[in-house]
């Protein structure tokens, strides 16, 4: 953490809070040992294929193969179910090219580029010889389904046993690879993607379990938290912001996840149950207004859209009661500026009836141009 807040000091990084750095690096000793390790298996999967025949361990000859039947032998290709027998035939070669794939590091190499999907994207466009099959064409069907199969899976893996959902850039990256695939795969017309069901709720899964075991915000009396520089003042807010950093983190699966999944963990349980308090027990003023500024650019704009009534989402009116408060406090102490700031917030969120009660309650019409 000091390295960190060195290094972000040199580069003139002001807007960070103790908390919500990505994640931890490891030590050079651990970093050494797991890199020896990765290169041992990497060294003895370059071996796995030795002793067999190029043609039946690369993929674009083995696919060759099964082009040529096709082209010759158009009828007893159908026959056979090819294109059903593909991805399980395949599902080895592509492992052994994956195994150095990481999808939550930064830089990793785009499915699209690897060979293996080079391969099965060209036959599965190749053009069938026969016209028996036309545009209803099963081995459209290959790629979609050895994405099913394979690669699916194995980023289930990597979702259960490897990413950390506090670390921002292995979400952001986990999330960047689900809406490629998602958006630019169709899946198999007549199944339904059970793989994808099962990787969506090891998503949620692991979220829930991080809000449940790694979310922790002390209270302590008003009097220890008024000096800043104690460490029970410090550790609070590197927590705070943690779970700030956890909330943003979940958001982000907005419009993958479904959407009452992602409000009931980011809002419903990390929201009002931890931040919260934690809000309610710091006096209005700057600090308070910034925590609350960082919650308000966390929450997805699209939810906000078709809000028509004036009131915001019930997962937030505790939330806007709070700001309420703060707000009236605010404007009793003569922070004009800061009671300004406090309804541009509760118009983000879209909680309109409250501002405008709020500025005829205390004759503020100056202030009406907010709404």
């Amino acid at each position: 953490r000091t390295c960190r807040r060195q290094m972000r000091e040199c580069s003139g990084e002001a807007d960070h809070h103790e908390g919500m750095s990505s994640d931890d690096e490891l030590t050079p000793t651990e970093a050494t040992e797991f890199q020896k390790s990765k290169d041992d298996i990497l060294e003895d999967s370059r071996k796995v294929f030795e002793d067999v025949h190029a043609d039946f361990c690369d993929i674009r000859k083995i696919l060759l193969k099964f082009q040529e039947w096709k082209e010759k032998f158009p009828d007893s290709y159908c026959d056979a179910y090819i294109s059903f027998c593909l991805p399980k035939l395949l599902n080895p070669l592509i492992r052994v090219q994956l195994i150095n794939w990481n999808p939550l590091e930064q830089n990793f190499p785009e499915l699209e580029e690897m060979p293996w999907f080079r391969g099965i994207e060209e036959f599965s466009g190749a053009k069938n010889a026969s016209e028996s099959k036309g545009d209803g064409d099963p081995d459209q069907e290959v790629l979609p389904r050895v994405i099913e199969k394979t690669i699916l899976p194995k980023i289930t893996a990597f979702v259960k046993s490897v990413w950390d959902p506090l670390s921002t850039s292995q979400t952001k990256n986990l999330v960047q690879l689900c809406n490629n695939i998602f958006e630019k795969q169709v899946f198999s017309k007549n199944e339904c993607s059970r793989a994808k069901e099962d990787l969506m709720n090891m998503v949620v899964l692991r979220m829930k379990k991080s809000v449940e075991e790694d979310v922790f915000i002390p209270l302590y009396p008003k009097s220890t938290m008024e000096d800043k520089s104690s460490l029970c003042s410090k550790f609070q807010e590197r927590r705070f912001w943690s779970a700030v950093k956890l909330l943003s983190n979940i958001l982000l699966w907005d419009g993958i996840v479904q959407e009452d999944t992602v409000r009931d963990l980011g809002l419903g349980k990390l929201l009002n149950r931890y931040l919260l308090l934690n809000l309610l027990n710091t006096p209005p003023g700057p600090d308070n207004i910034e925590k609350c500024n960082k919650v308000v650019a966390c929450l997805p704009q699209r939810w906000f859209q078709d809000l028509k009534s004036g009131s915001t989402l019930p997962e937030l009116l505790n939330f806007c009661q709070h700001l309420l408060q703060c707000a009236r406090m605010l404007h009793k102490n003569n922070h004009s500026g800061e009671t300004k700031e406090v309804l541009l917030l509760l118009v983000k969120v879209k909680a309109l009836h409250i501002v405008e009660d709020f500025i005829e309650e205390y004759k503020l019409e100056h202030l009406r141009f907010v709404i």
